[in-house]
């Protein structure tokens, strides 16, 4: 089943081509909205990210938990540490746009939406302010997608092969 977005002038979703250099440019990801849940989609890309298959330096952000996967949650982005290179949203679609403020006032380098998120208000927002944008896509497969497969699990096993181990 194919979504169709509505469209955001000036903009065209970036290539395969594109969102790998945007990987390859990212060194630090705040997740905005990363749930405590394992059940939650949000928990599974963070527990991936966290993973030996990744080496990005990932902050949490959450104000309703004081730390998720052993790892701190802090309130909001301007609570980080340290500026991230992408912020990583987890929230409803109408939330979109304050997140892009967000990631505008921290210095964010890029914005990225996950999968079933879509806002030409925060993609505008985003634009604007020079920052590369990825909505309605999955970090977590896209990152494993250019790094050696996909695994059953969700998990890239870095072993890219066909037969069976016994």
């Amino acid at each position: 089943m194919t979504v169709t977005h509505e469209p955001i002038p000036g903009w065209s979703e970036p290539t395969a081509t594109r969102r790998l250099d945007l990987l390859k440019r990212t060194h630090s990801i705040a997740m905005v909205g990363v749930s405590a849940n394992p059940a939650r989609p949000s928990n599974f890309v963070a527990t991936y990210l966290l993973s030996s298959s990744t080496d990005f330096e990932i902050y949490f952000v959450n104000p309703m938990a004081d730390e998720i996967l052993g790892q701190p949650c802090y309130p909001t982005l301007q609570d980080l540490p340290a500026a991230p290179d992408m912020v990583d949203v987890f929230r409803r679609s109408e939330d979109l746009p304050g997140v892009a403020e967000e990631a505008v006032a921290v210095g964010a380098v890029s914005f990225w939406a996950q999968l079933g998120l879509w806002s030409v208000e925060a993609a505008n927002i985003a634009i604007e302010n020079e920052l590369d944008v990825v909505m309605d896509r999955c970090l977590k497969i896209e990152h494993a997608r250019f790094h050696g497969g996909l695994h059953l699990a969700g998990f890239d096993t870095g072993v890219i092969d066909s037969r069976l181990t016994v």
